[in-house]
């Protein structure tokens, strides 16, 4: 029996020591879903018609439709054809990481335009009254980047606060930035100051898709940490800091600052669900829900969609469940 005891007691501080990512008890699995699950940088919205919609990276916006968030059909593309000036960015005109958003009678759906590997790209905006596919208009760019810049202007990130508007972006590119927005045009102020609001320690500063909300009295900061677009091989993982501020500092619940390489590690990949990431936040029926895409394990790494509540707990960090 003390044997037995002290096996146990061995076996629970040798898991302790594991990498969080080994240790898949201490994530949940994804809400179970139907029909067409594939796709990949998920934002997500409970449309004003009582349809769920969720647009994505690939064709010209990929998009899914659903009546109850659990079973999703294709739905085409939220655009019958690409807007001319995305050439400008990207051969194939095939758009990234939407985020869509409603304010003020409309929707607004953000993209990125750009080609692998170059920081030579451009955040665009379209609208639509109802933000069903193939009902937007296309209103042209946002915010765009150059070779000479620190920055990537890639995967837009939309959120009103105190009465201004501010879109979160980048990557690679020395990890998160920030604009201010004009809220009638939904463009970039002229000459708005580009802030900071995350980067890694070393090169390739591998942070990426930011995603802010509020709740209580602070803003959080979710993004996407380390390698997407591998398959079973892909390491992305969802962290998160918070601040008092809309634009920073953002830190960890240690303190340590998003610009220092620091945040919470609220996803990881676990059993069959590697690289989760390209995250987005929505609300629906007074519960939060996160949703991103994962790499499935057991059907040769195909990107699915994935479902999560997000919870809350008492000192006001997020969790999944």
């Amino acid at each position: 029996m003390i044997r037995t005891r002290l096996a146990a007691v061995l076996a629970a501080a040798f898991l302790a020591l594991l990498p969080t990512t080994a240790r898949a008890a201490d994530y949940p699995d994804p809400l179970p879903l139907t029909g067409q699950e594939i796709i990949h940088d998920p934002t997500v919205s409970h449309l004003k018609n009582g349809q769920y919609v969720a647009y994505s990276t690939g064709g010209i916006i990929g998009a899914r439709l659903s009546t109850d968030m659990k079973h999703w059909d294709d739905a085409g593309n939220a655009f019958v054809t690409p807007p001319s000036w995305w050439y400008e960015y990207n051969s194939t005109g095939d758009p990234w990481a939407p985020d869509l958003s409603f304010r003020d009678g409309r929707y607004w759906l953000y993209y990125a335009v750009s080609s692998w590997g170059t920081n030579h790209s451009a955040i665009g905006v379209a609208t639509s009254k109802s933000g069903m596919p193939g009902t937007w208009t296309d209103q042209g760019k946002v915010f765009t980047s150059e070779t000479t810049d620190t920055w990537n202007a890639i995967d837009p990130g939309v959120i009103k606060a105190d009465g201004r508007l501010w879109m979160a972006f980048g990557s690679y590119w020395t990890g998160i930035r920030m604009v201010e927005l004009n809220p009638k045009t939904g463009k970039a102020v002229p000459g708005a100051t580009v802030r900071h609001l995350a980067t890694r320690p070393d090169a390739p500063y591998a942070v990426e898709g930011p995603y802010i909300v509020k709740h209580g009295h602070h803003y959080y900061l979710f993004a996407s940490y380390d390698a997407c677009c591998a398959g079973v091989n892909s390491t992305y993982k969802i962290r998160v800091g918070r601040s008092t501020s809309i634009t920073g500092p953002y830190v960890d619940s240690a303190g340590t600052p998003m610009l220092e390489g620091g945040g919470d590690l609220l996803l990881a990949g676990h059993g069959q669900y590697f690289g989760t990431g390209g995250q987005s936040v929505f609300r629906d029926k007074g519960q939060d829900w996160l949703a991103y895409h994962y790499y499935d394990g057991d059907d040769n790494g195909t990107p699915k969609l994935g479902l999560n509540k997000l919870s809350w707990s008492h000192d006001g960090w997020p969790t999944v469940k």
